[in-house]
């Protein structure tokens, strides 16, 4: 199956608009910030700290309390401001607070009120179970600027305790057949959910060895500097030539998956953990032996749920497949556009469409 997407349905904003569009990203004129802008910007406020959204090279930074630890690992020693859930503060005219979106740690919805109006920009977001981050809360609005990675109705996800146990079925295939194998997930969010997930359904009782790339080490003792329990695994140190052990099972990142390294374990099995696994076609294009549908983004019903709970009468859609989600909010009798953005072309494999081959 082979997905198209349309050119996003053009936004016209009224003159009082609390975000509209510029060429660094989306804007609040009422408070003179820029929000997860794509270039360089004197106050960006950001909803969460993957590298599509989080970017570096602006002068301040605002951001949730819960996601200082994982961006000062990202961003290093940047003039970095925190909210905690709900504490508003005044940025020029309007007030601005932070809500959970349920994405991965201290990802925030952005809830700005100005004149009596109440705008929502959801940043990322899912209303999954997961417990290594704040489950998302509905946040009451006029408008709202909705993500709609996933906005397709062939995107519905399984429980994730059913999709552990497909990993966890597939650890014990690998373990008997004397062989390490490699689950590639994004090392911000999704590791974490991977190692909480697959430690809570085998009870403590793994199959092998659980071994993590170094890179998902230091936003581990992010969250566990953050109070997320994440359980302590082996590093693989690709560098010191060693083998993975038969029975082993490495969780790293996508961007690894043409290592050198990896390279020299010719008996590996490799998996995909990612919401374009629903697609047919996305494992083959990926060069993996198994999928596993497990998505740190709202699926179709989802989306609908969340727009559906913000009372919003406007809707602006941004990156993923806006064309359809607006046609869809349109035939439904709801005000919507689209915003087209620069999120979802950095490293996160749940921001790279299918058809990239990422």
């Amino acid at each position: 199956m082979t997905i198209q997407q349309q050119h996003p349905v053009e936004v016209r904003p009224a003159p009082d608009d609390l975000v509209v569009l510029r060429p660094e990203g989306l804007y609040c004129p009422q408070g003179d910030f820029h929000i997860d802008p794509w270039r360089p910007v004197e106050r960006a406020v950001i909803t969460h700290a993957h590298a599509d959204h989080a970017r570096g090279g602006h002068r301040h930074y605002l951001c949730a309390e819960q996601a200082r630890e994982v961006m000062r690992v990202r961003l290093g020693a940047v003039s970095l401001q925190t909210l905690a859930w709900a504490e508003s503060l005044p940025l020029g005219a309007v007030q601005v607070s932070f809500h959970p979106a349920g994405h991965v740690l201290g990802s925030a919805q952005l809830r700005i009120a100005f004149g009596g109006r109440v705008w929502v920009v959801t940043g990322d977001y899912k209303l999954a179970p997961d417990p290594t981050c704040q489950a998302f809360e509905p946040v009451p609005c006029d408008v709202l600027v909705t993500e709609s990675t996933f906005g397709l109705p062939v995107y519905r996800w399984e429980a994730p305790e059913r999709v552990f146990a497909n990993i966890l079925d597939w650890w014990q295939e690998c373990a008997r057949e004397r062989r390490p194998c490699v689950l590639f997930a994004y090392s911000l969010g999704k590791a974490q959910r991977l190692i909480a997930g697959l430690s809570a359904a085998a009870a403590g009782v793994l199959p092998g060895p659980l071994a993590i790339h170094p890179a998902v080490e230091p936003i581990n003792r992010a969250y566990r500097a953050t109070g997320i329990p994440i359980p302590d695994c082996e590093q693989w140190a690709p560098a010191s030539g060693r083998r993975l052990e038969p029975g082993t099972l490495l969780i790293s990142p996508p961007s690894a998956s043409g290592s050198a390294a990896l390279g020299r374990e010719s008996d590996v099995r490799l998996a995909v953990a990612s919401g374009w696994m629903q697609v047919r076609g996305a494992r083959r294009r990926r060069g993996v032996d198994r999928g596993f549908v497990l998505s740190d983004h709202a699926d179709w019903p989802a989306l609908n749920q969340a727009i559906h709970a913000s009372g919003a009468a406007r809707v602006i859609v941004t990156h993923g497949f806006e064309s359809a989600m607006v046609r869809h909010l349109q035939e439904g009798g709801r005000a919507a556009s689209s915003f087209e953005t620069e999120f979802g072309d950095e490293r996160d494999d749940e921001a790279v469409r299918p058809e990239s081959g990422s």
